[in-house]
């Protein structure tokens, strides 16, 4: 049985008996797959450690031989030029859909403080912004709203290594990964194909294509419990491992008909990176500055995304660029402005589908390029 702690009255909205037995079966189901693969990521790192460096797997060199393709990119999804990010709280929400950025990925991950009271009013904001009545009064500058023309919603639940504390079965934490992905799912699916669209997800720092299995496990029984197509949902995954740059055809081969592509977490890699690499005294990373896209083992990377989606038939998309722009300061917003531009110029040249930005200031300028 499910027990959960003490929430507001606001929070009893999202936090229904319905959507937390919904949860509760998902994660009865799921928890203990999952557990397997977390002490599996273990036995990788030992074998790191002994000087077992990430390569490609003879075992699955059929999968990435053979011509295949993934699922075809739904109507909605064809056009993901430009993407921008930020948490889901309320005003973030509203902007980010009017932006004029192809996509909004709310980021219940790296930009969301996840207390309790942030992860329910995330999904306060996101349910009301899927039924089109989210509203924001600001003190000054009046009420926001959704233009009738917004960015297509991505939702990027929390790592797969991660506990909901707050939510317990039978006395144990769930984890965080279900808690987010169930509860948005429960709520929205149903609006969400009504408006002729669908549950679209960011898959954070996977690390085996093991991993991209459980996801679709997870992805086909919830659609089939909640009697939507399989194939509904989709989810992009973002490539931020070391080794799992070695599995991308089997990433996409097990997500099939649930892909919505891969993404450059070049931030995140670039610490996977060092973390695999770090017993051994020959692999000694530079200054972070240094370790530009440019650099030969991250454009090995982003180009071989790039190859690899491409061949599958689906979106190969671009990194977040840092830099936003600087007001009251014209020479740092030009060199700012410049960064971002020559990191997009290089994208679109490789072949990347798409890109991210930080700031909704930055999308004329990422269209621009990607024009």
């Amino acid at each position: 049985m499910f027990s959960i702690k003490e929430f507001s009255e606001d929070h009893s909205e999202i936090l229904t008996f319905e959507a937390c037995e919904f949860i509760e079966e998902l994660c009865l189901k799921f928890s203990e797959p999952l557990n397997i693969l977390l002490k599996e990521r273990d036995k990788v790192k030992k074998q790191f450690a002994q000087g077992n460096l990430p390569n490609f797997n003879p075992k699955t060199a059929w999968i990435r031989h053979s011509n295949w393709k993934v699922a075809e990119i739904p109507p909605d999804l064809q056009d993901r030029r430009v993407e921008i990010t930020g948490p889901p709280d309320r005003k973030m929400t509203i902007n980010a859909l009017n932006s004029g950025a192809n996509v909004f990925m709310a980021d219940f991950e790296d930009s969301l403080a996840p207390t309790w009271e942030n992860i329910l009013d995330g999904q306060i904001n996101l349910r009301d912004a899927v039924d089109g009545t989210i509203t924001f009064l600001h003190p000054t500058k009046g009420v926001y709203k959704l233009n009738e023309k917004t960015a297509v919603l991505f939702v990027r639940p929390r790592g797969l290594h991660l506990k909901e504390s707050h939510f317990k079965i039978n006395g144990k934490e769930v984890p965080a990964s279900l808690f987010d992905f169930g509860l948005y799912l429960f709520h929205n699916h149903q609006k969400l194909i009504e408006k002729g669209t669908a549950p679209y997800f960011y898959l954070p720092k996977l690390e085996s294509y093991h991993e991209a299995a459980w996801w679709n496990a997870v992805f086909n029984w919830s659609q089939d419990k909640l009697r939507i197509a399989r194939g509904t949902i989709r989810a992009t995954v973002l490539l931020e491992t070391l080794p799992a740059a070695f599995q991308m055809n089997e990433i996409l081969w097990e997500l099939q008909d649930h892909s919505a592509g891969l993404n450059c977490g070049r931030w995140d890699y670039i610490f996977s990176c060092i973390k695999v690499s770090q017993y051994d005294r020959s692999r000694i990373f530079p200054d972070r500055d240094q370790v530009t896209m440019t650099s030969h083992c991250m454009s090995s990377y982003s180009k071989l995304l790039i190859k690899t989606c491409h061949k599958r038939g689906i979106h190969a998309m671009g990194g977040m660029a840092a830099q936003i722009p600087i007001r009251n300061n014209s020479k740092a917003n030009e060199a700012a402005l410049n960064k971002v531009k020559n990191d997009k110029l290089r994208e679109v040249t490789d072949g990347h589908d798409g890109t991210w930005v930080a700031h909704p200031g930055l999308i004329p300028l990422a269209k621009e390029v990607f024009d």
